[in-house]
């Protein structure tokens, strides 16, 4: 083993680089966003934008960062030595990814807390299940709550008189000489129509998550979010607890890590996936999920969310990808890998949704609700919508300690991925100070990111986390992935690029992955852009809209990876004394152990970059000055 495979570490074996790329894709957007796209935007239908934008985006990006990240052995920020005018890209990578990795580990400490909860009650019943608790309102429902046509006038009534303010009924009732128990009274007439809070009414699930969980009946939206809450701030500290110390030894920890976290929850889903299918009304469920709707296909908003969903699920320009393919052998077969966990993705996402609206189907059989009034995406299916249904099953505790366990399984195996990214970068970026002390940077970076997800365990740190997930990850993430292909496909150059890769692989790339590389990912990048932008809408929570204040917050999530963007190209450019300088490699780009520089790598070959262009100048000077007789006598060393 090298000095430098030594001193960087790498993967035990190819089995665990693999793993981590699936656990890494394979992540909560895959449960809580992908099924719910599917049923919104024409069920079935929906694969085929879907499986497009796969191919012509999503998995071109994939195999072009693993390439690029395992043919130079470095991190998402130091690999820029290949056109240092971007190397901002590598910046804005990493605090994209630290923007994310906040958020995302708060919902994991959601996970965990419900996991948590699961467990005490084992030998009882969910907390969830009722109400009638301290956190429970008047609006706190658990029985069936609309009318069916089979009913008799006294169901009605009692249905009627569910969704009503009693205390205000009764009033009206006395007034009128009326006992409160005359079921034969019409109580939707217009004398109790001002009683009536229908649209109020929530079920015991959504209560237990906004009210004792989060703490958001104490807030006062996102500029009064409250007092911190110490079980939540508990259960953050033992997630990016969890974390340090997968990652304390670097890719050699958490590649053992991975075994675990990135399979076990593939088991949880074929279970509920068994649980779902014997539950009564689940063919409903399947059938919202699964029949195509192809006149959807005329919405350009199901286009824009399959590319979306697309990009963000295998995770393309947040460094991850080039991170854990840089500690990969230089030969390993990272072409057959890409394919392989793109696949596995996009099967995954089609399997979750089978688990999940089975459930789903079953939730609108018992309480004879619509499919679509009881599905929901993000936070509120995970939280709210599943832990309902979980609740109505025989032994609720365990099937929640299953599911919120793959939930956190998912979830870590992600934040493994992007935290060590941001490590990687830093250590390859300042060898001689960070990479000899490697555990001390891994501690640093999770505590200053644990401190750093404090608001967001608040009372209404629900709100700051709703406003980051919307803005940290979008319009940014899109711009940086567009610099990142096209400074690669035609900056650096295709051409050069495909050698590369012949390199290391011992086969160009075909016409696809040119095509792609070069015209087809850039233009379908900007254009998911441009109609996420024409489609833009203020982000909220439920229906609390937030303030222009805190729009504007957002609007500075997306620019601040930008601003490191564009200034360290301007800085670039003033270091290398011109844009020309500025885009031509460093002397020492390519392959990291000289055992693997072949081609125009090899020692004396024309591979020279600016640094080496700038060492030959001043040689030539030094040799012009000691010719005339002017040299100080000093010897003239040359390292390349």
């Amino acid at each position: 083993m090298s000095k430098e495979e030594v001193a960087r570490g790498g993967w035990s074996n190819q089995v665990e680089f693999f793993l981590s790329c699936v656990g890494y894709a394979v992540g909560l957007g895959n449960v809580w966003r992908f099924p719910y796209l599917c049923y919104r935007n024409g069920g079935g239908a929906f694969l085929i934008p879907y499986i497009l934008s796969l191919t012509l985006v999503g998995l071109p990006a994939f195999f072009m960062e693993l390439a690029f990240g395992q043919f130079a052995s470095l991190g998402p920020i130091t690999i820029w030595r290949v056109c240092p005018l971007f190397k901002g890209i590598g910046f804005a990578s990493v605090i994209i990814s630290a923007l994310v990795a906040i958020s995302y580990n708060v919902v994991i400490a959601y996970a965990m807390y419900f996991l948590i909860v699961s467990i005490v009650h084992m030998d009882t019943n969910v907390p969830w299940a009722t109400c009638g608790n301290d956190w429970n309102t008047i609006y706190c429902r658990t029985e069936t709550l609309r009318i069916s046509p089979g009913m008799n006038e006294s169901e009605k009534v009692n249905v009627t008189l569910s969704t009503m303010n009693t205390t205000c009924v009764d009033q009206k009732m006395n007034s009128l000489g009326l006992a409160f128990d005359d079921l034969t009274y019409n109580l939707t007439s217009r004398n109790f129509s001002d009683c009536s809070y229908k649209d109020q009414i929530r079920t015991p699930s959504d209560e237990y998550f906004s009210n004792f969980v989060l703490g958001l009946d104490k807030a006062d939206g996102i500029g009064g979010i409250g007092d911190f809450s110490p079980k939540l701030i508990a259960v953050l500290l033992l997630a990016w607890l969890i974390v340090f110390f997968a990652l304390k030894k670097g890719v050699k920890s958490s590649g053992k890590v991975i075994y675990f976290t990135a399979t076990f929850p593939y088991v949880v889903l074929i279970i509920l996936l068994v649980r779902g299918v014997t539950l009564d009304g689940y063919m409903k469920g399947l059938e919202f999920y699964l029949v195509p709707k192809f006149d959807k296909l005329a919405d350009p908003r199901v286009w824009t969310d399959a590319a979306s969903q697309i990009f963000y699920s295998l995770g393309p320009a947040f460094g991850s990808l080039i991170t854990m393919s840089s500690y990969n052998p230089f030969h390993n077969n990272c072409y057959r890998d890409s394919i392989l966990v793109a696949i596995i993705n996009c099967g995954t996402s089609i399997f979750a949704g089978f688990a999940i609206f089975s459930v789903l189907g079953f939730m609108s059989e018992v309480t004879n609700r619509p499919v679509q009034e009881v599905a929901a995406d993000g936070p509120g299916l995970v939280f709210i919508a599943y832990p309902e249904a979980i609740a109505r099953m025989p032994y609720p505790p365990i099937w929640a300690f299953l599911f919120f366990f793959m939930l956190i399984l998912l979830g870590l195996s992600s934040m493994f991925a992007m935290v060590e990214a941001i490590i990687s970068a830093l250590a390859d970026e300042y060898p001689r100070v960070l990479r000899r002390h490697k555990s001390i940077l891994t501690f640093v970076v999770c505590l200053v990111l644990f401190f750093a997800g404090i608001a967001l365990v608040t009372n209404g740190g629900i709100y700051v986390l709703t406003l980051m997930d919307a803005y940290s990850g979008s319009y940014s993430l899109l711009f940086v992935c567009f610099c990142e292909v096209t400074a690669i496909a035609w900056i650096y150059g295709w051409r050069r690029f495909s050698e590369d890769i012949e390199i290391m692989l011992g086969f160009k790339p075909n016409i696809y992955w040119i095509a792609t590389w070069t015209v087809i990912a850039p233009i379908f990048i900007i254009g998911v852009l441009i109609a996420s932008a024409i489609r833009f809408s203020p982000s909220h929570y439920e229906d609390y809209q937030f303030e222009q204040w805190a729009q504007n917050c957002g609007w500075g999530l997306v620019a601040l990876p930008l601003v490191f963007l564009f200034g360290t190209a301007f800085i670039q450019i003033l270091r290398y004394k011109g844009l020309r300088n500025a885009t031509t490699p460093h002397d020492n780009w390519g392959p990291a152990l000289p055992e693997n520089r072949k081609g125009r790598y090899v020692v004396g070959q024309e591979n020279k970059g600016f640094e080496a262009e700038e060492k030959e100048t001043k040689l030539g000077d030094d040799m012009e000055i000691k010719k005339n007789g002017n040299s100080n006598g000093s010897s003239i060393t040359v390292q390349f």
